[in-house]
Parts: C-alpha cells; structure tokens; sequence
C-alpha cells in the first residue's frame, strides 16, 4: 500500500467542513481574554485554560516586552549548550521555592516535560501504572519509555491496586503517573487513596498538575497542596500555557532526581529553550499567583455558580470539581451541531469527540477565568439554555 493511502481517506473533516460544522483550527482575532473576535464576530470565551486571566495583565505583558529588550527575541540554542540564560535558572529557582521542593527544570512546552521525564526516569526493567484518561504527553511519555504500561480504570482506585498486586514481586522501579485534574472531565485524582496504596507496593508518585496549579490548594501548588499530600508526592509536573499566561512547562522534586533528568532528557537536551518572554511572563505570574489569592478565590466563586447553574437547567456535568465543567452531549454530530449553535449565539467552547471521549460520551468542554465578569456567565447560561433545549438535550 502507498504510505499516503491514508491520508487520501482521511475524509471525516473535510466532511465536516462542506457541513459546516468544522470547529478546529480557527483564528482568533484578537488577545487571550473574557471576549474573543473570530471570523469578525466577538464571542464570550469558554474555551481557554487561562484560568487566572493574567495572558491581558498589563504587568505581565511589561514583563515580556522588557526581556525581549534586555535578552532578544530567542535563545538560539538548547538548555544543555547555549540556550540557558540567567533568566531560566531564576525561574527554576522560584519555581522549586514556590512548590517547596529541592529542585525544578524548566523545559520548552507541557507536552515535552511530561515526554522527557517519563521516558528518562523509566528505564528497561520498570513498570508504569498510568490511568486510562491520562493526557496525550503521559501516553506518549510512556510510549517512549522502554518499561513495562500497564493502564488501570480511570480514577479506580480498586482497580489501580488491582493492577499493581499482580506486579508485586517484580524486581523493577514502579512508578504510578497521573492526571492531578484531567482535563477532558474536570475531576481531581484521589490522591489520599492513591497515596495509601502506593506506599503499600512501593511504587513512585508522579502528578501531572497542569490543571491544578494556580487553582487547586490554598496557595495555588496543586493537587497535593489541596489534599495536604505535598510530602507524599514524588515528582510534580506544571505546565505555563494555564495559569501562567505563556508556554513551557517543568518537573519539581528532589534535586537528585532533577539532576539527572536534566542531563539525560532528550526532550530537554535535544530542544530550543523557551524564549526569554516566555520566561519572564511566568516569573510575572508567578508573582501575581503569590501575591493574590484573591483571584483564584473568584475563580472558585465562577466555578460553583457556572457548575450549580448548568445543573440546575438539567445539564449533564459529569464528574467535574474544577473550573474544567463539560457539558456531555453524546453522539459527535451532535456536539458539532450543538457547538455551531454556541457559536452562532455568541458563546466560544471547545467540542471534544472520540476518541478524546469513550464513544458516546461527546461533549462540550467549558473553562472559566477568574476575570469573567458576572453579566458574561449569565449570557453563557442563557445562551447554553436556549441552545439545549433546541437540540433537546435539556
């Protein structure tokens, strides 16, 4: 067969298109904020990680334009040769601060993190135990790794132990990675019970907390912070392109541990680094983040109104506890559908279809800002009534 035989039938977006109910890959017109401008029209945004609201923050954007000022647009290089800039190493330091852990490393995207520190830190002789509604980077970081995955049911942990019994006497490394908050369904991991268990088969803990950090926990540190887990948890994944406002990610744990990813992670040693306004926009956030608490308490206060007024039109919400609250349609031509009408009504949200979602379980993904102003959220609701009841899913 021609190796493009592939690509000549994949037709189902094409299809999509000449329906007109595409949603993928549009331009947005304007900045990262509340309102967005697409194809011309403004409409509010439900769709957007950024949770904190901080991508308009005039501070933040200062911080960006005077590093490009002071480093230039690019690194031109790798973190292991050229690319490492003053800048960096202060963001790493912050960052191990602000988690309270010994160390943390900074790389170029989320994605490339998750890649690196799985495929690094499992070597030929271990096991991974990953939860089935894992982000794309877990599965691929496991993919890469030369142990041994083995998937348990999604936050089952019954299942999880299960999986972990009938690996009880292998000699190799044992290490349990999951989603701190998945992004598809909004639901936190149960870290207590996940905790307990691990402790029983000696297994390692790593949290993938890009969700969860800025939001989750008193000061923002995520999901172990929120269960009072912190000294439980071995290794900690961020992401910067939430909550921060920017692009990267970085993995924060013991300095021996991040010592040696530093040194053999391909993803890391093999990439440009981030860009010094990259940078320089964390480092901003991260100020804000510390410095004011109050914007992830109105984050909180948008999540319960928006979770308790979707319900209360009769709207299937799933398993959310976070700002993340799907909206579950069910078959996928009608969530395309479904969005279409959103969108046509004013009001931006992200459709997700298999296999994003188990068949069947197609849904309309909305995220909240902690600067949605009130009269926004109630146009949403009323947006989202109108619409549920013309497509009879309420």
């Amino acid at each position: 067969m021609d190796l493009f035989e592939k690509c000549y039938r994949f037709t189902r977006a094409k299809e999509a298109m000449a329906a007109g109910i595409y949603p993928y890959f549009r331009a947005i017109e304007s900045g990262a904020d509340t309102q967005v401008v697409i194809d011309g029209r403004q409409v509010i945004m439900i769709g957007s990680n950024n949770y904190l609201g901080l991508t308009q923050d005039p501070r933040v954007k200062k911080a960006a334009q005077e590093a490009i000022e002071r480093f230039g647009s690019g690194c031109t290089g790798s973190r292991f040769l050229n690319g490492t800039l003053a800048l960096h190493e202060e963001l790493e330091e912050r960052l191990a601060a602000f988690m309270k852990r010994e160390a943390a490393l900074v790389f170029s995207t989320g994605f490339q993190t998750n890649l690196g520190t799985i495929a690094t830190i499992v070597g030929k002789d271990d096991l991974i135990f990953a939860d089935r509604d894992n982000h794309a980077s877990i599965v691929d970081g496991c993919r890469l790794a030369f142990g041994k995955t083995v998937k348990y049911r999604h936050n089952d942990m019954s299942d999880l132990e299960r999986v972990l019994k009938m690996y009880a006497d292998d000699d190799g490394g044992k290490l349990i990675v999951t989603d701190g908050v998945f992004s598809m369904g909004g639901d936190i991991v149960d870290l207590p019970r996940l905790v307990t268990i691990a402790k029983k088969y000696g297994a390692r803990i790593m949290i993938d907390d890009a969700h969860s950090i800025g939001v989750l926990g008193q000061h923002g540190r995520g999901t172990a912070e929120h269960f009072g887990l912190e000294d439980q948890v071995d290794i900690v994944m961020g992401t910067f392109s939430k909550s921060f406002a920017s692009i990267g990610g970085f993995i924060a744990g013991d300095e021996p541990v991040i010592h040696y990813i530093k040194h053999h992670s391909r993803s890391l040693i093999f990439s440009a680094s981030p860009p010094p306004a990259a940078v320089a926009t964390v480092l901003a956030c991260l100020d804000i983040i510390e410095k004011e608490p109050e914007r992830r308490e109105r984050l909180w206060e948008i999540t319960n109104k928006m979770r308790r007024g979707f319900r209360e039109l009769g709207f299937n919400t799933g398993n959310s506890q976070t700002p993340i609250i799907p909206i579950i349609i069910g078959e996928d031509e009608k969530t395309f559908a479904f969005w279409k009408a959103l969108f046509e009504n004013g009001v931006y949200a992200n459709p997700v279809i298999s296999p994003a979602v188990p068949p069947g379980m197609s849904l309309i993904r909305t995220s909240y800002m902690a600067t949605h102003k009130d009269e926004e959220l109630d146009r949403v609701l009323e947006v989202f009534e109108k619409v549920g009841r013309q497509f009879g899913v309420i």
